[in-house]
């Protein structure tokens, strides 16, 4: 069965608000990259990922607008479910009318294996084969 492992946030400031959710809810930081340690700015890319043991969620401040929301827009961007086969679920999300909008292609070296679709109403979501960091 399929699960939901993974949220992306959009922020401009991505060490903030993932200090300010670890400080909230005792969340773990499982990675950072992109984030002046003497300063605490974010450069363009930077990303804070935390998880609660089940489920991960990203603070990223996004480089390319992949979803069609702009480059300024802060709030939830996706979110990820981890399925078994992805070229199978790629067959059946296309084959239920869901676009892909950011294929295996559009992955930056090094980044989190996910292929990003266009759900009714809009709604981005993608799928990986794998765990995101920090998720069972």
């Amino acid at each position: 069965m399929a699960r939901i492992r993974h949220i992306a946030i959009a922020s401009n400031e991505p060490g903030k608000a993932a200090a300010f959710f670890k400080e909230a809810f005792g969340l773990q930081e499982v990675r950072s990259n992109g984030i002046d340690a003497v300063t605490g700015e974010a450069r363009v890319g930077a990303a804070v990922g935390l998880t609660d043991g089940e489920l991960n969620l990203t603070f990223i401040k996004f480089a390319v607008d992949q979803t069609g929301v702009g480059l300024d827009y802060n709030g939830i961007h996706h979110f990820g479910v981890q399925v078994d086969d992805m070229d199978e679920h790629t067959a059946i999300l296309e084959g239920l009318g869901a676009p892909c909008i950011a294929g295996r292609d559009a992955i930056p070296p090094g980044a989190h294996l996910e292929i990003k679709f266009r759900g009714p109403d809009g709604v981005v979501f993608d799928i990986s084969d794998r765990p995101w960091p920090g998720t069972k």
